[in-house]
């Protein structure tokens, strides 16, 4: 194998497929970073078992040619030394692989070697069918993934709940995250050939979510043997194992019966409950405490008895049914939900002091959280 490649966009290649690479694997192949030369492009891997990422380099980009392969052939590098030596060094990089797997890194008078190990041994990567795939925004679909991925489970003890239930039927996508206090529900139309439901880790959907940031244009989403999902966007792609097991249903959890809904400001009520975790966070459960007063006006509080306590009061724009209310909720879940939301008002439905709150964007039917309020004492 051998190559001459643009040190800058050899970098940043490295870049992008290191971010799934991890030093504590029990698989020392699997520190290391794949890369394969064809005749017409270079491509990089990096895997952590769970999540793979893999990055296409083509001949040219932009009109400006970046890659000559000289000899085809694979091998893997360490991911750790590969990195470090190219991001230091100058102008175009010669890479050569001999027999013995041994990999000369050259710019000018530089010269570095590494020893490589045999591609062989590195595992393969599923093959998607361009054909069964579905395309969605890639700014569409980071949005309804960050609008749910926050609410998963952080621990382990239920497995399913750690990600993202993804459903896609009816041309539609339904995302649901939930760790039992709070729930995240959002949908999207979309023009879908697959019909199904799968739950993609969220470790998974956050580091997507930066290739999202970097990038613009459509994804491409398949689906592998139930084993896999793949999101790809331009020359990187994203593979993920999907977790097993059955999402719980969420039908039902929504309540019906509303006693109090009002309308408020999102961006104001945001700062209201940010100024009030600044004592929350001395509780067990980040204590907020929500009041109605006078049928137009919210109080929002929270005290520490060690250290103080702040109260502010905000105008209701609008209410409906019962004006006797207070309820505490975990601020910092309350929190989560008002930073993703968009629009500029937002509708709180309340069932009662022990019933879970549905907190709704005013004119954005598709997309709800719901919390489960604390015991304030």
């Amino acid at each position: 194998m051998e190559l001459i490649i643009d040190s800058e966009v050899f970098s940043k290649a490295i870049l992008d497929v290191n971010k799934a690479v991890s030093s504590r694997t029990p698989f020392p192949i699997l520190t290391g970073i794949k890369l394969t030369a064809y005749e017409n492009c270079l491509i990089l891997v990096g895997s952590n078992s769970e999540i793979a990422l893999k990055k296409v380099i083509p001949l040219e980009m932009d009109g400006l040619k970046v890659l000559k392969v000289i000899k085809t052939g694979n091998v893997v590098i360490s991911a750790k030394y590969l990195s470090e030596i190219v991001k230091k060094l100058p102008h175009e990089i010669h890479l050569k692989v001999n027999e013995k797997q041994l990999v000369t890194i050259q710019s000018h008078e530089i010269v570095t070697n590494l020893q490589g190990f045999s591609a062989e041994e590195y595992p393969s990567l599923p093959q998607i069918d361009e054909a069964e795939c579905i395309k969605i925004p890639s700014g569409d679909l980071a949005e309804i993934i960050k609008q749910t991925v926050f609410a998963v489970s952080k621990s382990e003890s239920r497995p399913t709940l750690t990600g993202v239930n993804m459903t896609f039927e009816k041309n539609q996508l339904t995302c649901v995250a939930t760790n039992s206090q709070r729930l995240a529900l959002r949908e999207l139309a979309i023009k879908s050939s697959i019909n199904g439901s799968f739950i993609v880790p969220g470790s998974s959907l956050n580091e997507l979510i930066k290739i999202i940031n970097n990038e613009t244009g459509v994804i491409h989403v398949s689906l592998l043997d139930n084993n896999y999902i793949v999101f790809k966007l331009n020359t990187i792609s994203l593979f993920s194992r999907l977790i097993d097991g059955n999402y719980p249903s969420i039908s039902g959890l929504v309540p019906n019966n509303m006693k109090t809904i009002i309308t408020l400001n999102t961006k104001q009520l945001l700062m209201g409950i940010d100024r009030a975790c600044l004592f929350a966070s001395d509780w067990k459960n980040n204590n907020v405490n929500l009041e109605i007063k006078d049928g137009t006006k919210i109080k929002i509080s929270s005290n520490s008895s060690e250290i103080g306590k702040i109260e502010e009061t905000q105008s209701i724009k609008t209410i409906n049914g019962e004006t006797d209310l207070s309820i505490s909720f975990d601020g910092s879940f309350l929190m989560d939900s008002l930073k993703v939301i968009k629009e500029e008002e937002i509708k709180i439905s309340f069932g009662g002091p022990l019933r879970p709150i549905v907190i709704e964007p005013t004119d954005n039917s598709s997309f709800l959280h719901l919390i489960s309020p604390v015991r304030s004492y």
